[in-house]
């Protein structure tokens, strides 16, 4: 049978520079990968545009289709440029790769921005000639990140008046940190853009630069970021990031929609990763379990009565690890144990490698990226710390409340939105919160979680099932994206 939909059909065009499995650095990835499936779902027909970089595993190059090809002028260099066309079908997803070894030859994704600025004018470019070339018009063109804000600035400009001028643009900041900053000749060498856009209300920053990710905010229909706290906070000086009075003068196209996680990678019942498997119905029997099974593993005590906190991060400063450090010694009581997975900058990996040795058999320094031991730390843990210094959404917690671990995070962005600070007097809530960045308040924080997990233990799993009864899948998520696909086209 047809499935029944409740909301008409719009096709999207996907475009960011990175989707899991191809190639993936950080989370960007994964809602290029996990949202335009759940969108498949929700009647869009869906494409994702990205480049055919080099280190794409060579099983997903196998794959690909030739769909043509074609040649791009390109700003003002005065030569041609070849454009091939590769796809890749999968789960009712097109995925169509834009070729070009000049471009794309290198090992990483990023390399710099004296080779990165060029390499995403081109793509940006590339990717509209793209679907005026297999004369597939999208009702919506969403973009993602400074790499492909060039695409509204190109579409309302050059490709105005070709076939694909007739799409509505959507714009998603996934961390506004990384804006595609360079020098206005260099731009207008790359890009061939018109002057006008190269005035203070668009790309113009400063005296001499032009800022890729300011003009795609200027010239997009809607711009979203990935939590409703994260769209509110970035119209400030804390966390603007010199974009706070652009993005508030654009503020009426602007919305926060959370990200969700793809239940079926994040799924403890079917989890290959995990020693035990279970669910909401048995959590209370077999998670115990997974933590012993971690404990032999990390060399750690073990001890089913240990109150473990993991922690899983990229161990970098955004991250709040300068408040963890402060704290650890007041953290190792003889009944708590730490596990640390993630590497970043060297004082953080070295400092955490010393607290191994310090206090053996209770803290573990895991400085590497492993996936699997990632699931596995979700599993066995009783409490994951994200103390963010900002966090436009964050996915570690919504993994970690799947999984029946309870999160401990600073009330910023995307952890603000998804944790509600647990109530000792009526046990509402779903995690345990401090607000300033302060490590003493960390510390409390932690404090609070262990008095409830020692002290009122009944209480503790009974968030443990809320937070698993939870939906935090990307469906939710999809459903407010359609809307605002609808929204901009009401034909």
């Amino acid at each position: 049978m047809e499935p029944q939909y409740t909301t008409p059909r719009r096709s999207i065009a996907f475009i960011g520079s990175e989707c899991h499995p191809f190639v993936k650095t950080g989370g960007l990835g994964d809602v290029m990968y996990a949202l335009p499936r759940e969108l498949v779902a929700e009647n869009c027909d869906v494409r994702v545009i990205l480049p055919r970089y080099a280190c794409i595993p060579q099983k997903y190059q196998d794959q690909m289709v030739y769909r043509g090809e074609f040649y791009m002028d390109l700003g003002l260099t005065g030569r041609s440029y070849y454009v091939g066309i590769m796809e890749y079908v999968h789960d009712g997803v097109v995925y169509d790769f834009i070729d070009n070894q000049e471009f794309f030859s290198a090992g990483n994704p990023y390399i710099g921005l004296v080779d990165d600025i060029p390499k995403y004018c081109f793509f940006s470019k590339a990717a509209l000639a793209a679907l005026n070339y297999m004369n597939w018009i999208p009702d919506i063109i969403h973009c993602h990140d400074w790499q492909a804000a060039l695409v509204p600035v190109y579409l309302r400009t050059m490709f105005q008046n070709s076939p694909v001028g007739h799409a509505k643009t959507v714009l998603t900041i996934h961390n506004l940190r990384f804006q595609g900053i360079y020098n206005i000749p260099t731009l207008k060498y790359w890009t061939g853009l018109p002057d006008e856009v190269f005035n203070m209300g668009a790309m113009k920053q400063g005296y001499e630069d032009a800022n890729m990710l300011k003009g795609g905010l200027a010239y997009a229909d809607r711009i979203t970021t990935v939590s409703y706290t994260y769209a509110q906070e970035i119209q400030t000086a804390e966390y603007g990031e010199k974009l706070e009075d652009h993005l508030r003068y654009h503020s009426d196209k602007l919305r926060g929609i959370v990200n969700g996680i793809d239940y079926g990678m994040w799924n403890p019942a079917t989890d290959p990763a995990l020693a035990v498997n279970y669910d909401i119905t048995n959590v209370l029997e077999h998670k115990w379990q997974n933590k012993l099974a971690l404990q032999q593993e990390l060399g750690l005590v073990q001890d089913q009565g240990k109150f473990v906190i993991g922690l899983i991060s990229r161990l970098t400063n955004q991250k709040g690890l300068d408040l963890v450090n402060a704290i650890i010694p007041q953290v190792m009581d003889g009944n708590t144990q730490v596990v640390v997975l993630g590497t970043g900058d060297k004082e953080y990996e070295d400092t955490f490698r010393y607290y191994e040795d310090a206090y053996k058999g209770m803290f573990s320094a895991c400085i590497q990226y492993d996936e699997s031991r990632a699931h596995r730390i979700y599993a066995a843990a009783d409490a994951l710390l994200v103390p963010s210094r900002f966090e436009p959404c964050g996915l570690t917690q919504l993994n970690a409340m799947h999984y029946g671990t309870l999160p401990i995070v600073r009330e910023t962005g995307g952890l603000k939105d998804t944790v509600q600070p647990y109530n000792i007097f009526n046990g509402d809530g779903n995690g345990f919160t401090f607000d300033r960045y302060d490590a003493g308040l960390l510390l409390d924080a932690i404090n609070r979680a262990k008095t409830e997990y020692f002290v009122n233990r009944y209480h503790w799993d009974e968030v443990v099932q809320r937070d698993m009864a939870k939906d935090v899948s990307w469906s939710n998520s999809a459903r407010q994206y359609k809307d605002l696909y609808l929204e901009l086209t009401p034909w």
